[in-house]
């Protein structure tokens, strides 16, 4: 049986548009036993994904605030011999860091095909060339067909779990949320400050959303994220008062409570992702990132941004320009995405 190893660790978004790549990976290898090298936290987003057989969670560092793994990290060199034992007759590298080609490498891996990223090309069997611009999720697509197989289709998909359902119904129910209101995920945050709007112009949709559409707010997040949330409640008036959940419910936790409402409205995050790949409509606020290679994917999305010549910067700078590109849009821009929405949700 041939024994497949797939690179792609850390962030939540960049998990979830790894998906369509494991599905056509499948296709093409039905019997084949497929691994995958994930983050703690950020590789859970996609835990019950079918075409894996297992995942292995790869806790070297917990410098980013979203990855937080249990018990004592441990070495690269603990990893390279626990990769080496597996005797892996490819892997696909689909993260683009030297480290992780430097990983196969030394696992002893013997077929290593990735993209030709950060000077790596001599750690690898097959090179792919890297593209800027195209979405991220097509990309990773790209390594299958340079080794030759087929791409039967390329959408987002996940998959719910049932102890996840039932712990957020739980606090559903705890928190009195009345089910007959709409209701919208408000994600204010983003794994860089750089990439949020102003809190004041969030703290005014919540309002247009609370008093004047009676929608149900909730929020969801790392335990760090709470007290932003909270400011924006304790210095509002709201008929309906938000659900803050931030430190209580896991990635899982949120992919199904993100299943559940009507829509989502946030920053360019790896929450909009997941928001896309259960279905669910989003708002997506866009600023430095490149659009067309980061934007979330789905039909009825509608996604803002601005048109200036500085855009996109990638945040390789500090900006002189006040994140012009976020600020630009209006909070008059997102009440106005809200209203058409809710109407193609009906």
């Amino acid at each position: 049986m041939m024994k497949i190893l797939v690179v792609r660790y850390r962030f939540i978004g960049d998990m979830i548009l790894t998906v369509p790549f494991l599905r056509n990976l499948r296709y093409n290898y039905p019997d084949a036993q497929i691994d995958m090298l994930v983050s703690p936290n950020s590789g859970e987003v996609i835990e019950n994904c079918p075409y894996v057989n297992n995942f292995i969670y790869f806790d070297t560092t917990r410098k980013h605030k979203y990855e937080n793994g249990e018990g004592k990290t441990k070495s690269f060199w603990h990893y390279v011999f626990e990769l080496r034992k597996q005797k892996y007759d490819k892997a696909y590298i689909i993260k683009r860091s030297l480290s992780s080609a430097l990983l196969c490498y030394f696992a002893g891996i013997k077929e290593r095909i990735g993209f030709d990223t950060e000077n790596r090309s001599f750690l690898l069997t097959k090179k792919v060339k890297y593209d800027n611009v195209k979405h991220e999720s097509l990309c990773f697509l790209d390594v299958l067909k340079s080794d030759g197989l087929e791409i039967k289709d390329t959408y987002l998909e996940n998959w719910i779990d049932d102890n996840s359902k039932q712990k957020a119904e739980e606090l559903f129910k705890e928190y009195h949320l009345n089910k007959n209101l709409p209701s919208a995920v408000v994600n204010v945050c983003a794994s860089n400050e750089n990439k949020e709007w102003d809190i004041k112009n969030f703290a005014q949709i919540i309002d247009y959303l609370s008093n004047k559409k009676d929608t149900q707010v909730i929020f969801i997040g790392a335990k760090s994220d709470k007290q932003k949330y909270d400011s924006i409640i304790y210095n509002s008036e709201l008929n309906i008062k938000p659900i803050n959940l931030c430190g209580q419910v896991n990635i899982k936790d949120s992919l199904y409570i993100l299943s559940t409402v009507d829509f989502i409205i946030g920053n360019d995050s790896g929450t909009l992702h997941m928001a896309s790949s259960v279905g669910t409509p989003v708002i997506g606020l866009y600023g430095p990132m490149p659009f067309e290679k980061w934007k979330a994917l789905g039909e009825n999305n509608i996604l803002l941004k601005s048109d200036l010549p500085c855009m996109p910067c990638s945040i390789k700078k500090k900006c002189p320009n006040n994140k012009a590109c976020l600020n630009n849009i209006t909070v008059e821009n997102v009440k106005e995405a809200i209203d058409k929405i809710r109407t193609l949700k009906k």
